[in-house]
């Protein structure tokens, strides 16, 4: 027969007993049996892992210009509710010390503890939180959740929570980012054309600025009869001995 506790737990959660308080103890991830309540078996993030994390390695100078970039970008507009910019002055704190207190530049290894962002910045955990799924919604950073298997004081098998792993993200990667530093892409129907020539008198005079002779100027000119000007000249050439 079974216990009663066992099968109605929230119903008989005042009733404690030996092989109840046993069970949930060694068995974390089902429901705990003298309160009827239930819980994760171990303290990690949802979407942690155990793998190792590859980390790719950033210049400084390219981890520099990312942070001019989001900085120009910040000053473009105003958003309502983000103080000081687009992105935030908060948001960009928490990035400035990403890049230059905590990037191995080397190794391009960036995995610091929200701890170690506050101490930085002296931001509240909450305003750093914000910030970092700030920077994750505008693409400007990426990052990983992990942690590692261990074993608690009784030799049971648990996961413990490690710090995230991040990475930087180009500016070509961001979430409606436009480099204004970029030129501008050609309109469809412009490509494959060839690029309008200048008129036959520039053409003329930069033969002869370039050393050409009267005579190969005097040609140039000759080439569209469609243009009066030109063609008249040229003829005024000839008249004159040109060839």
């Amino acid at each position: 027969m079974q216990s009663p506790s066992l099968v109605h737990p929230t119903r008989f959660a005042g009733r404690s007993t030996r092989r109840t308080r046993h069970i949930s103890a060694a068995l974390p991830f089902i429901a705990d049996l003298r309160n009827g309540t239930s819980y994760a078996p171990w303290q990690v993030w949802s979407g942690s892992t155990t793998k190792e994390a590859h980390f790719v390695p950033m210049p400084k100078k390219v981890a520099i210009r990312i942070y001019h970039k989001a900085v120009e970008w910040n000053r473009r507009g105003k958003v309502s509710g983000c103080h000081g910019g687009l992105i935030g002055t908060p948001v960009l704190l928490v990035l400035h010390t990403l890049i230059f207190d905590f990037l191995n530049h080397a190794s391009g290894r960036l995995d610091p503890s929200y701890n170690a962002i506050q101490r930085k910045t002296r931001l509240c955990r909450q305003t750093v939180a914000r910030a970092l799924a700030r920077l994750k919604e505008l693409g400007i950073i990426n990052w990983i959740r992990r942690c590692r298997e261990d074993h608690d004081a009784e030799g049971r098998f648990v996961l413990r929570q490690e710090t995230n792993a991040y990475a930087i993200i180009p500016p070509t990667q961001w979430k409606d980012y436009m480099d204004i530093d970029m030129p501008e892409v050609p309109h469809p129907t412009t490509w494959g054309a060839t690029p309008p020539l200048p008129p036959l008198i520039e053409q003329a005079s930069s033969i002869r600025e370039e050393g050409g002779s009267m005579a190969a100027a005097a040609a140039r000119l000759d080439t569209d009869p469609t243009d009066k000007l030109a063609a008249a000249l040229a003829s005024l050439g000839r008249t004159l001995g040109i060839h």
